[in-house]
């Protein structure tokens, strides 16, 4: 994700902060600083709200080591001020191990909210008068609150977040799989409705969390049709065929004439016959920025590259295309490139199939 910085890694999962983060942290700060007046409050603020994110990075922890068990890896975890974001290759199709994924995380915050219970019970740190308030007692006691809070908002059924996949998987053992993402889908965008509501009437933030639900549950069901639709169709059938093609010794100010002479906006690199990585349209930039138009094609290329056979399913590829970090992959046939598969000219495939599909049938009139 752009303007993220990485701050860590855990389990081989790169944790990064988004540069909004840090305003939310300053926010803390003035806000803890305007209370108190004191740089106690201001670090005792500042603390909490760390504190959380931490939790909040377990939690995302929770659902990649639960996906990694069905060998789907996590490209990265994102730190945002309205929570995280844990970036899974796919969604398990298969019910049970959606709910396993999505349940994961709310399951994690239960357990840091009792281990932080048992702690505060052994050491005599409840206040009782605190009650359930995030706000008021011992920080761990906040902590605790605040986790059950976390946990109860993630379980509410608002696809595409946690109680809204679980539901999606429960719904999908008995129906068919779109048909249970459009109806967790449409419950999901009527409760981003009310998030915004709540939000007008009551809490601003609510209005960031309803759109996020509104677009990400209309992305999914989206995403969810379009692979039922690629079902049964070979990667050979949507690729493109005519292309143009760079050699590692080629100069940059080639890939720009490419790019300024058609629509074509990532090129395959060829070494000897056989592709050896792309060059991208933001690498050929990056290099034209570093390096002048004169350096070599070699100097971009990105080598970290996915690939399809022309013979294998579309679905499959487009669910590697949606991983990768560039927006074409390479089409091969026995070792030879035959293709280019782009987010692009699947759509339009996908177009033109509605389309066909749509058109009445012209019958023979009679005789």
């Amino acid at each position: 994700m752009k303007w993220s910085w990485r701050v860590g890694q855990v389990a081989g999962i790169g944790i990064y902060v988004h540069a909004t983060f840090f305003i939310l942290i300053a926010w803390i700060a003035f806000a803890s600083w305007t209370e108190d007046q004191s740089a106690r409050a201001v670090f005792v603020g500042v603390s909490f709200i760390l504190a959380l994110f931490g939790c909040i990075v377990l939690h995302e922890l929770g659902h990649a080591l639960a996906a990694r068990r069905y060998d789907i890896r996590t490209r990265d975890i994102t730190l945002l001020p309205i929570g995280g974001l844990a970036r899974l290759e796919r969604m398990p199709e298969e019910p049970r191990q959606e709910l396993v994924v999505a349940l994961a995380g709310p399951a994690v915050n239960l357990v840091i909210a009792g281990v932080l219970g048992a702690g505060l019970h052994a050491l005599g740190g409840f206040e009782p008068g605190a009650g359930m308030n995030a706000f008021a007692g011992p920080f761990a006691q906040r902590l605790l609150v605040v986790n059950l809070f976390i946990m109860a908002f993630n379980l509410l059924p608002a696809f595409p977040m946690d109680g809204g996949r679980a539901l999606r998987a429960v719904l999908a053992t008995r129906m068919d799989y779109v048909a249970a993402t459009q109806i967790a889908a449409n419950i999901g965008q009527g409760m981003a409705f009310l998030f915004g509501l709540l939000g007008l009437l009551a809490n601003p933030f609510l209005l960031f969390i309803a759109l996020f639900v509104w677009i990400g549950a209309a992305s999914e069901a989206s995403m969810v049709q379009m692979k039922s639709a690629l079902g049964g169709i070979p990667v050979a059938g949507a690729m493109l065929r005519n292309f143009e093609t760079l050699r590692p010794e080629d100069r940059l100010s080639r890939g720009v004439e490419l790019t300024l002479s058609g629509s074509q906006k990532d090129f395959p690199v060829l070494d000897r016959g056989r592709v050896s990585g792309i060059l991208t349209q933001e690498r050929l930039l990056a290099a034209l920025a570093k390096n002048g138009p004169g350096a070599t094609v070699e100097s971009g290329i990105d080598r970290e590259v996915e690939a399809a056979d022309s013979h294998e399913m579309l679905e499959g590829a487009l669910a590697r295309l949606e991983g990768s970090s560039s927006r074409t992959i390479p089409v091969t046939h026995d070792g030879t490139l035959v293709g280019l598969l782009t987010l692009d000219n699947v759509g339009e495939f996908l177009q033109i199939q509605a389309a066909l599909s749509g058109r009445p049938r012209r019958g023979r009139g009679p005789n």
